[in-house]
């Protein structure tokens, strides 16, 4: 097993972290885009979003097909694959003239964006020691927001002096160097055991992880949280693009640079895991961001940044948490519950936007914040149900013991 701080670790870690950089700044590069898109092709505002969550649904359905598939086909492979198809489909949307095409062609690339953050993980868990999975699984949720941030400042200053179309270019040139460096990088895998493809097996391995209330909590927390906070960014690329602050695609990407603060909040979260209880430790994660939210109702453009570096830091802090519970918690089919998890996660993505479109219609940035406040005192209310349950289950076993 790879031990935290070996030579394997590192080399194994930085080419899942330049990875998952590629993977978030592909499917991130349109949130940025997202008023010169709805201005170029005639579309509302939700309807522009949607060449950012057509992207999240399909990876997440992907998820199901990838996490059972690299239980009988290995991690490695699939995760270079479908990082090329990444790279293709992204030349292609350089070339679209319409947003149907458009809208067509980042589907499909979503499909592909899913293969490495549904086996990722599984990898870390095949290869890395108990705790150098915890650390590493930190630096990874790390990267994603690095990621992120790369392909909204991308898009941001690309798009507003070359173009959308070209922009796609860019970041296609900078995808094909990540994925030579990862192919270099990354070791094979040694401690990969394959299974027999059985589909009556892998929708039980899935319908048994549904089943296990631990983890469907889990489940349910990841993807409410990434309902609310991703689908913010969106919405509010339209209240600082308009007056008051009319502010340019190259500065509307840069607003993604909060996400550092998810950076920081990723890295901390696994040290934070070693001394409390997780769950407790989502659930602080959890008032971070309701407290984030709060703060961008504050109309000076200086207190909606510092909401959302607030908002980051909560969000990442309980995501990071919350990807390596299910992990150390799946009894079995590791990359399966991992692949769930995110299922969930990338759904709550997609479908965030409609949810919040009504708040949006009613009362504006307002009524974005209301909405998210509702769906946040659930995660946390979930939150603390899985700390009162593993609590007493462990009281429970400790008493057995004696």
């Amino acid at each position: 097993m790879i031990q935290a701080g070996s030579r394997a670790y590192w080399r194994a870690t930085l080419a899942l972290c330049l990875g998952s950089f590629m993977i978030f700044s592909n499917l991130y590069v349109t949130q940025p885009l997202l008023p010169m898109l709805a201005a170029d092709f005639q579309v509302s505002p939700l309807s522009a979003s949607y060449s950012f969550t057509v992207s999240t649904l399909t990876l997440g359905l992907s998820l199901l097909v990838y996490g059972p598939l690299s239980d009988v086909l290995g991690r490695r492979g699939i995760m270079l694959i479908t990082m090329a198809g990444v790279i293709v489909t992204t030349l292609a949307l350089s070339q679209t003239n319409s947003y149907e095409m458009l809208l067509g062609l980042r589907a499909v690339q979503g499909f592909f964006l899913g293969g490495l953050p549904a086996i990722a993980v599984a990898y870390m868990g095949d290869e890395f020691d108990k705790e150098a999975l915890m650390t590493a699984v930190g630096l990874y949720i790390g990267a994603n927001t690095l990621g992120g941030i790369g392909g909204r400042l991308i898009g941001g200053f690309a798009g507003e002096s070359l173009g959308w179309a070209n922009t796609f270019l860019v970041i296609a040139g900078v995808s094909l160097v990540v994925w030579l460096s990862f192919a270099f990088l990354l070791p094979r895998s040694s401690n990969f055991q394959a299974r027999p493809f059985h589909l009556r097996t892998m929708l039980g391995n899935m319908l048994d992880h549904l089943r296990n209330p631990i983890l469907l909590t889990a489940y349910l927390i990841g993807g409410f949280n990434f309902f609310v906070f991703i689908n913010q960014y969106s919405y509010i690329t339209f209240v600082l693009g308009d007056e008051p602050y009319s502010l340019s695609p190259r500065f509307l990407g840069m607003l993604f640079l909060t996400y550092l603060t998810g950076t920081l909040g990723s890295a901390l979260a696994g040290r934070a895991a070693r001394r409390f209880p997780q769950p407790l430790c989502m659930a602080f994660g959890i008032v971070v961001l309701m407290l984030g939210s709060l703060c961008t109702l504050l109309p000076s453009l200086w207190t909606i940044i510092l909401g959302f570096f607030i908002n980051s830091f909560g969000f990442f802090f309980a995501h990071s948490t919350n990807s390596s519970w299910v992990s150390r918690n799946a009894q079995h089919a590791k990359a399966s519950a991992s692949s769930l998890y995110l299922v969930f996660y990338y759904t709550g993505a997609s479908t965030g936007g409609i949810y919040l479109h009504p708040f949006w219609e009613w009362r504006g940035w307002t009524g974005v914040i209301i909405g998210s406040l509702v769906v946040l005192v659930g995660t946390l209310s979930a939150a603390l149900y899985l700390h009162r349950k593993t609590r007493v289950a462990g009281e429970v076993t400790n008493a057995v013991a004696c």
